[in-house]
């Protein structure tokens, strides 16, 4: 390229910028007009340069992002038929729930190459037992496997320990202590955080206080510190640019804290849409946004994404929805070359900016929850509760007032869609009354209230 070509422009600063914007709005202050404040507590300019990095942190993205299928065991022999034909068809790394301490991982695991397909395990319990049937089928085996073990999310999600808090930990260690070999062990369910209707600063704030929770407890020398890194599962919103600086932020604050605890710096980031946007309207459009999401994540950095189908909310696990997620994910590899480059959003001013700015936000409320005596004290005392019902408050009250827009729910209504005969699963917050030691954190979707509405009016017609 001809570099003289640029000689003959000068450069342009930031003040020679707005002193031009501020002259075409002929009186309109620039502030009012152009600057957008959103919910998340960050200030948009309409323009940014050079001048607004202050100071650019070195973010490692990953080389590469896997497709990951998230398969539900009930029945191993099902689930293991399953998991190869979707390795078939294109998914790159495989996602087991499981339900069961009995499951015979021989069966499960049956003709899937271990040690080149990349696993993820969450189990719905906490058993010792459990953990030394999966270590023996493994013994002697090259595997992938990675624990997603969430004792502190469980809390947050549930209200209560699996078992107790002391047996919890007691388990945790002596799992810990033999699980040399699996890729990661102790995962922080951000998940919940986001789906529950935390602002983007809230989400990296309580996703590294939950770390930290960690890291203290394996500081100890009577634990056993595991060596693998830590994983962090979390969920992508809506906000595309808003998405992608998200996930390189949490990328840089846990590079900041863990050589506190002689940590592996690196995390590992199991990605997936959010639940909180998503409609049973017009639910075709849910694929327009997970898409959306999908690109956030890969784009700030995720090393695995999960694609929830568009009908999950309200339809059973199917063929064709599971389908249409994995092709979703398979057209942004392969056709829209969204594997070819590592850090693409890397130099972006406004993603720089954006990183930087949730990075100290967070950060911030992170350090108010470690002097208030940490993520735990907070959790049993429902401060975090209270801030997260707060911010959902907030986010709820301008969508109700069309602030926040779902096409197909709260503006743009289809009156022929009907819902009420195609519900095969409850699509609603589920109110359970029972004992616990703490407030459970809620996931509720946007979308609820109107949705029971319609659906009311459908049966009453």
């Amino acid at each position: 390229m001809n570099q003289t070509l640029f000689n003959e422009f000068h450069e342009v600063s930031a003040k020679e910028w707005k002193q031009k914007i501020q002259f075409d709005l002929k009186g309109a202050d620039y502030n009012e007009t152009l600057v957008f404040h959103s919910k998340d507590g960050i200030s948009i300019k309409p323009f940014y340069n050079a001048e607004d990095l202050k100071e650019q942190a070195t973010i490692k993205s990953p080389e590469k992002w896997n497709i990951c299928e998230r398969i539900y065991v009930v029945s191993e022999i099902k689930s293991n038929k399953k998991a190869l034909e979707v390795v078939q068809k294109g998914a790159e790394s495989l996602w087991f729930v499981i339900s069961s301490e009995e499951t015979d991982y021989t069966l499960l695991f049956k003709d899937i190459q271990l040690s080149t397909v990349p696993i993820y395990i969450t189990s719905e319990f906490l058993s010792e037992g459990a953990f030394n049937s999966l270590s023996t089928f493994l013994a002697g085996k090259d595997h992938n496997i990675s624990l997603q073990i969430d004792i502190i999310g469980n809390l947050a999600r549930t209200g209560n320990w699996y078992h107790g808090l002391k047996k919890d930990h007691e388990i945790l260690n002596k799992i810990v202590g033999k699980a040399e070999g699996f890729k990661s062990i102790i995962s922080v369910d951000g998940t919940l955080y986001q789906n529950a209707g935390a602002s983007i600063p809230q989400e990296l704030a309580y996703m590294l206080a939950h770390a930290n929770e960690y890291l203290n407890h394996f500081n100890n020398k009577e634990n056993n510190k595991p060596e693998s890194q830590l994983q962090f599962l979390t969920a992508t919103g809506s906000n595309y640019f808003f998405e992608i600086a998200k996930l390189k932020a949490l990328r840089l604050l846990f590079s900041s804290l863990a050589p506190e605890y002689k940590q592996v710096e690196k995390c590992h980031i199991l990605a997936q849409p959010s639940k909180r946007d998503k409609t049973l309207y017009d639910y075709n459009v849910n694929l327009l946004r997970t898409t959306t999401q999908s690109m956030s994540a890969v784009l700030g950095g995720a090393n695995e994404v999960y694609n929830a189908p568009y009908d999950a909310i309200y339809h059973k696990n199917n063929e064709f929805g599971d389908r249409i997620a994995r092709n979703q994910l398979l057209v942004l590899k392969n056709e829209s070359y969204f594997d070819k480059v590592s850090n693409t959003s890397d130099g972006a001013y406004y993603i720089e900016t954006l990183t930087q700015q949730f990075a100290e936000k967070a950060l911030k409320i992170f350090k108010e929850i470690e002097n208030g005596g940490g993520f735990l004290k907070q959790l049993k005392e429902g401060i975090i509760q209270r801030k997260i019902s707060e911010s959902a408050r907030k986010e709820q009250e301008l969508f109700d007032a069309g602030k926040i827009i779902l096409v197909g729910t709260n503006k743009f209504q289809n009156p022929e869609d009907k819902m009420k005969d195609d519900l095969e699963l409850y699509p609603f917050l589920k109110m359970n009354p029972r004992k616990t030691l703490l407030q459970p954190i809620l996931e509720k979707r946007l979308s609820e209230k109107y949705e029971q509405e319609r659906l009311k009016t459908e049966q009453e017609a």
